[in-house]
């Protein structure tokens, strides 16, 4: 049975260009992305659906008046449109458990860290490389993790570490995790879940 993706965006939509670039080459495991939901009408992400041939829709964070409103919002979208996995790419919305309940171990998210370092409130966009920065840590890297109710708080699909550089800037890193990490590490796991080979023990994914 093919696995109806949709991809949640708020802004350029450079992991969804990684899952659309994985799909054209046959590398989604008999996944298809079939809807691309943005939840800000001129996010960028939404001409890369349009050139992919993927439909489009908006449904904007600032339509409602809090968090749970558009969570609900789009568990309705989701289900009218048949979809099976719920991939978050850049999404700048913390969903109320109403996803989770309609989705459970069914939303990936792709963060910018080695989870758990760097994540949970706050820590988002050039937040995350910025502190790692500052921490002095020697590596950083890419999270896949499927969504929980605690913010960058889901069991670990994947991850995938990148060596800092001395001369390193928020904006150097950024871009360095996304082409090594984040581009890499997100198909590979919605892959995964489409050919039905993880699954979740408590706070452990195993791949099958």
């Amino acid at each position: 049975m093919k696995t109806n993706i949709a991809v949640l965006v708020s802004g350029g939509g450079t992991n969804l260009q990684a899952l659309i670039d994985a799909q054209q080459r046959g590398e989604l495991g008999g996944g298809e992305i079939t809807a691309v939901i943005s939840t800000k009408e001129d996010a960028f992400a939404l001409e890369r659906a349009k050139k992919a041939g993927i439909p489009g829709y908006v449904i904007a964070r600032k339509a409602y008046p809090d968090h749970q409103g558009i969570t609900r919002a789009i568990v309705a979208k989701l289900k009218e449109l048949d979809i099976h996995l719920v991939v978050l790419a850049g999404c700048m919305v913390i969903f109320t458990h109403e996803l989770t309940d309609a989705y459970p171990n069914a939303v990936m998210n792709v963060h910018p860290a080695l989870i758990p370092s760097f994540c949970g409130k706050g820590f988002y966009g050039l937040h995350v490389h910025e502190a790692a920065l500052e921490y002095g840590v020697k590596l950083s890297g890419a999270t896949v993790h499927f969504v929980s109710e605690e913010c960058d708080g889901g069991p670990i699909i994947a991850q995938k570490s990148v060596a800092i550089r001395e001369d390193d800037t928020p904006e150097t890193l950024q871009k360095r995790i996304m082409e090594e990490a984040e581009w890499k590490l997100l198909p590979e796991a919605v892959s995964l879940f489409c050919q039905g080979r993880l699954s979740v023990e408590g706070r452990k994914v195993r791949i099958k």
